[in-house]
């Protein structure tokens, strides 16, 4: 059932504002990518550059401008808790190590998030001018054309994609899951964006995706538009997936159950 979303001042719905900030932000992003920028570390292999900084700001001035009563979670700005029902999660760069380094596989995130449940996600990729969208109730879609999730049932059938995150110690369990399971699978995609990959196993072009500990803005799109695209979508024991869940993983019922019994007292799991 979908949720009654709030109007923005202007009088538009959540979604076209929130399409209007993901465009903006992708707007900044092409006209940046591949010139200089100002880049800082947060810890080991964890970056942020100016841009993500001028994005944020971008997108944040038209969230607030049009919803100046709804709150805001953002990957710059986390110490900034929404205390409203209603609350906007951005990440306004996700994927900065390939954006620095001059790939051109990064994304924007806006969502809408009530009582802390996603009703509202967008996953934008401004190199392709790719838009996934999804609405609790209301469907996914990618660019307007409805998506879907695998159809595959076996994982020796399949393209698996994952993150390594910023812990060492839980990032080498993922290897040595993947060590594991191969050649139990096809091939293996280390994304460098974690929203495309969830975007990208809702969408069926990775049959499955999964991560040890990922922030709420990295999963906020991801946590609507997999289910709306028939998909599963659980913390890494297969249970409730939130903003703050324990891991994720994300694919159609069958894989999702065949993972879970492979992956079964694997380090990662227990970790």
């Amino acid at each position: 059932m979908s949720v009654e979303l709030p109007r923005a001042a202007s009088g538009r719905s959540a979604r076209d504002v929130a399409e209007e900030a993901c465009r903006l932000a992708g707007d900044i992003l092409r006209q940046r990518f591949q010139n200089k920028l100002d880049i800082t570390y947060k810890g080991r292999g964890n970056l942020t550059t100016d841009v993500d900084h001028q994005v944020q700001d971008a997108v944040l001035g038209l969230l607030r401008r049009e919803f100046p009563s709804v709150g805001s979670l953002a990957e710059e700005a986390p110490d900034v808790a929404p205390t409203t029902e209603y609350y906007w999660v951005v990440d306004p760069l996700d994927g900065t190590r390939n954006f620095a380094t001059g790939v051109p596989f990064f994304s924007v995130v806006v969502a809408l998030a009530r009582r802390g449940e996603v009703v509202l996600g967008l996953t934008y990729d401004p190199m392709r001018d790719e838009l996934f969208f999804g609405e609790r109730g209301g469907g996914a879609t990618l660019n307007g054309k409805p998506i879907a999730v695998s159809k595959r049932a076996r994982l020796e059938d399949c393209t698996i994609g994952f993150d390594l995150g910023y812990d060492n110690a839980k990032a080498l369990t993922a290897l040595q899951l993947m060590q594991r399971l191969w050649p139990g699978m096809q091939t293996i995609r280390i994304m460098g964006s974690s929203a495309l990959g969830l975007a990208y196993a809702a969408s069926g072009r990775i049959d499955l995706y999964f991560h040890h500990a990922l922030s709420p803005w990295d999963v906020a799109a991801g946590l609507v538009l997999a289910p709306e695209a028939g998909g599963v979508y659980t913390d890494k024991h297969g249970g409730h997936a939130g903003l703050r869940s324990d891991g994720v993983i994300v694919s159609n019922r069958a894989l999702h159950a065949e993972f879970l019994r492979v992956t079964a007292g694997s380090e990662w799991a227990r970790t």
